[in-house]
């Protein structure tokens, strides 16, 4: 820190290190002199925008129910079980009345062994089926061609599923193989090979059973991923606990066998399977579509199918659907009966896809579903789950404890749809799908014109700024361009409020609706009386980036889904919090702005306060970014902690040394740690990945998760060469343009801190955010890159708009000498 804090500013240390620094309130006395006495923040500004922040405080602090998710996730909990233990018992789901808390079954919990509870303290199904279709999308859903589907859409919960397991090499599809087995595991897994097969028939046993074949190397394939899947944990479970299971098709064999690859019934039709009041989980493979995809692909590697063969195998799956309906006691609209989950379970394409998940019949708390969208709080996104989901939602129906190793939560509804139609809700979800394929397609060609329409721009700026061209026009042009560039990252997710997936063009779309709100946001910030000041265009549109990120992260996430910059569901990396990108733009926003904030106060001697004011916000957009309810960010909390804490010193007139960096980051480290194990304290249904981290730390798994993380931020940093260029040319045009000396006069960089002092903290602690937030989270260069994308060109208006403030300080033209008077020599 140390070496990146010299060389900044126009006055320079005779010696390197920070101690020779002068104070903050000093640095005027070493910049250029001025004709005028620097403009001040108009009064408008400053106090709109403490009354935003302060009125966001007081509904984070006051205001029951300010967000959905922290709603959900610190609901009343349900009494323990008696015999349970303490903070690890088990509470209703999110929706269930206080009163349905009864017992698990004994023999349930002594069977489970050692693991955390799981969501049911409630009334346990009279029976789970669970029905795959592997491949199965919303968009192949309709009333005439798949009635049986229709019907349960309409009496039941629905949602997208995200089925993303450990994929084959150089493929990003989840394989029916696979998918079954993340069923069968509640965890990641795969299989070995190159391709997509069908699964293998099972070899019958004596008395109707049978075991899969290739158990063992299935096992220890997974056994050697960095996920460690345990398969058979579902069906080890139910019979451990003295249920019987029964299999319908190969694939739900996979799902249904033990850790020794047995079923204890078998059948390879629902027909064949006889009576079903004896099996208490009875898994079925609609493999109409996986089947129709597989046969015949060459080396086992599918293509896309036609669309009258999916059309064909989608109707013979649903009528598999309605033949195990058939067999079902009539559904009524009361809590008893079967619970029917349907799941997509694998991709049947080149591309991943979103699928289906339904739910109808009791859910894990003994209500029935409603009819609308579930969720989970594995994604607390309305009508969003995913495959390992389906694991814990069956084992909390069954009443039984949740292993660790399961990653998913049950599957609840949310807000019942009242009189919305099954169309409204497959129409809702398929154009989710829609916005998820569409997302895949112009991010790369997004990026790819945003680093270079970035890099051209600061070519062009450095121009301007060292050679003078174009005079004041120019950098009038460059100071708008530099507010509007500063406004793209948040406006990347303000874009959402828009639905440009489904427009005619997508990549002009999404170009369009990004450029036009960053122009309504540079257009407030270069409108009002602030303008004049060096920071107000700043202190706006980072003020701006702060407010919007925290309070959709306060209110579920939902703009980060599908957005550019944000989550992709297919992908199923994380669904809510503060994404790695959005906390780069939100800490580099935050910073930023409190920076503004406080040079208009210190510049009415209220240096007190600024202090105060900037602290109190700090550490609330610190406290938001990790706190599980909000941002669940455990890799951010140190890194934001050591960018507000430095610009706090140097906003107080101090020196940043190493003893110091090292002990904020200690307290970064230890104040994560404290919100990790609070949520590691909760429910296990309940915990996000921090307190999940917790858990494996105790498993001895932490190690594991460490270097998988750490190998995806070297693949990011060294695989992605366009943000990685980014970063390199933003950090060259700061220190090589902006902070030398110009045509102009003295360095632009060093004008702007003259004028506005709090500009230097302000963006130094943005920068050791950054670069300990690279250091720290797996999405490597994005960080730096994302927070370099608000912090440059918001840096570049403020240094233009000093330059213009002050002349030119270069030395005059030499006059030409005078002519000589001594006489001419002969």
């Amino acid at each position: 820190m140390a070496s990146t804090h010299r060389g900044h500013g126009p006055a320079r240390p005779a010696t390197g290190g920070t101690s020779t620094r002068p104070a903050l309130h000093r640095v005027a006395a070493t910049a250029p002199a001025l004709t005028s006495p620097p403009p001040v923040l108009p009064p408008l500004l400053p106090p709109l925008l403490l009354t935003v922040l302060l009125t966001l405080l007081c509904a984070l602090l006051g205001v029951p129910g300010a967000s959905k998710a922290f709603a959900a996730s610190t609901a009343p909990e349900a009494p323990a079980a008696p015999g349970a233990s303490g903070a690890q018992t088990a509470p209703a789901a999110p929706s269930a009345p206080a009163a349905q808390t009864a017992p698990a079954a004994p023999a349930a919990r002594a069977a489970s062994g050692a693991g955390t509870p799981g969501a049911s303290a409630g009334v346990p199904s009279e029976k789970v089926v669970i029905i795959g279709i592997p491949g199965l999308a919303w968009s192949d859903l309709n009333p005439d061609r798949t009635p049986n589907l229709w019907r349960l859409v309409g009496e039941g919960g629905a949602a997208s599923m995200s089925t993303r397991a450990i994929p084959p090499p150089d493929r990003g599809i989840t394989c029916p193989v696979a998918g079954w087995l993340t069923v069968s595991a509640g965890q990641r897994a795969g299989a070995p090979g190159t391709g997509c097969e069908s699964p293998r028939v099972p070899e019958a046993a004596p008395g109707g059973g049978a075991s899969v074949p290739g158990w063992a190397e299935l096992s220890a394939f997974n056994a050697a991923t960095s996920y460690r899947p345990v398969l058979g944990q579902l069906g080890g479970l139910v019979t451990g606990a003295g249920m019987k299971v029964a299999a319908v098709g190969p694939g739900a064999a996979l799902a249904a066998a033990d850790k020794s690859g047995k079923i204890g019934k078998y059948a390879a039709s629902i027909e064949q399977l006889g009576d079903l009041s004896p099996y208490k989980l009875i898994v079925v493979e609609a493999g109409d579509l996986n089947r129709a995809w597989t046969t015949g692909a060459p080396n086992g590697i599918p293509g896309d199918m036609p669309l009258q063969a999916r059309q064909e195998a989608v109707a013979g799956a649903d009528r598999v659907v309605g033949a195990v309906l058939d067999r079902l006691p009539p559904f009524r609209d009361t809590e008893k009966g079967a619970t029917v989950l349907v799941g997509g379970l694998a991709d049947t394409s080149q591309a991943p896809h979103l699928h289906v998940a339904i739910a109808r019949g009791p859910g894990p708390d003994g209500a029935k579903y409603a009819r609308g969208y579930l969720t989970a709080t594995s994604t607390r996104q309305d009508g969003l789950v995913t495959n390992t989901d389906l694991t814990a939602t069956a084992i909390g129906l069954l009443d039984l404890e949740t292993p660790n190793g399961v990653v998913g939560r049950p599957w609840v509804d949310t807000v019942p749809s009242g009189g919305q139609q099954a169309t409204e809700t497959v129409g809702k979800l398929a154009d989710d799908d829609l916005a998820s394929q569409v997302l895949r397609e112009v991010r790369g060609p997004f990026f790819a014109v945003f680093v270079t329409v970035q890099i051209l721009f600061y070519l062009l700026a450095a121009v301007a700024i060292r050679r003078g061209w174009g005079g004041s026009r120019a950098l009038t042009a460059v100071r708008v361009v530099a507010v509007v560039s500063g406004a793209i990252a948040v406006s990347t997710f303000l874009a959402q409020l828009v639905p440009w997936w489904s427009l005619p063009a997508p990549m002009a779309s999404v170009i369009v609706t990004i450029l036009g709100f960053a122009c309504a946001v540079a257009g407030v910030a270069l409108a009002g009386p602030w303008r004049a000041h060096p920071l107000g265009p700043l202190t706006v549109v980072a003020a701006v980036t702060s407010v919007a990120l925290l309070a959709d992260v306060m209110n579920g996430s939902t703009l980060q889904v599908n957005a550019v910059t944000g989550y992709e569901p297919v992908t199923g990396g994380r669904f809510y919090g503060f994404s790695n990108i959005a906390f780069a733009v939100y800490s580099a926003g935050t910073i930023l702005a409190l920076a503004g904030i406080a040079q208009w106060l210190i510049s009415r001697g209220r240096r007190t306060l600024a202090l105060a004011v900037c602290a109190a916000y700090g550490g609330l957009a610190v406290f938001a970014d990790g706190w599980s309810a909000w941002g669940a960010d455990f890799g951010g909390v140190p890194a934001f902690l050591v960018g507000v804490a430095v610009f706090l010193i140097l906003l107080s007139g101090g020196r940043v040394s190493p003893v110091r960096l090292i002990l904020i980051g200690l307290a970064g480290g230890l104040l994560v740690g404290a919100m990790a194990v609070a949520d590691w304290l909760r429910p296990a249904d309940r915990r996000t990945h921090l307190g999940t981290f917790v858990q494996q730390v105790l498993d001895g798994e932490a190690w594991t998760v460490v270097g998988r993380k750490f190998g995806a931020m070297i693949g990011v940093t060294v695989g992605n060469w366009s943000l990685s260029l980014l970063s390199l040319v933003a950090l060259a045009f700061l220190f090589l343009v902006l902070d030398r000396p110009a045509r102009w006069g003295a360095s632009a960089l060093g004008r702007a801190y003259a004028l506005a002092p709090a500009l230097r903290a302000g963006l130094l602690g943005a920068l050791a955010c950054a670069l300990i937030g690279f250091l720290m989270n797996d999405s490597g260069i994005a960080i730096p890159a994302m927070a370099l994308t608000v912090a440059v060109p918001l840096t570049l208006a403020a240094c233009v708009r000093a330059v213009r403030l002050s002349p030119p300080t270069t030395p005059g033209r030499p006059s030409v000498p005078a002519a000589s008077t001594a006489p001419p020599s002969p």
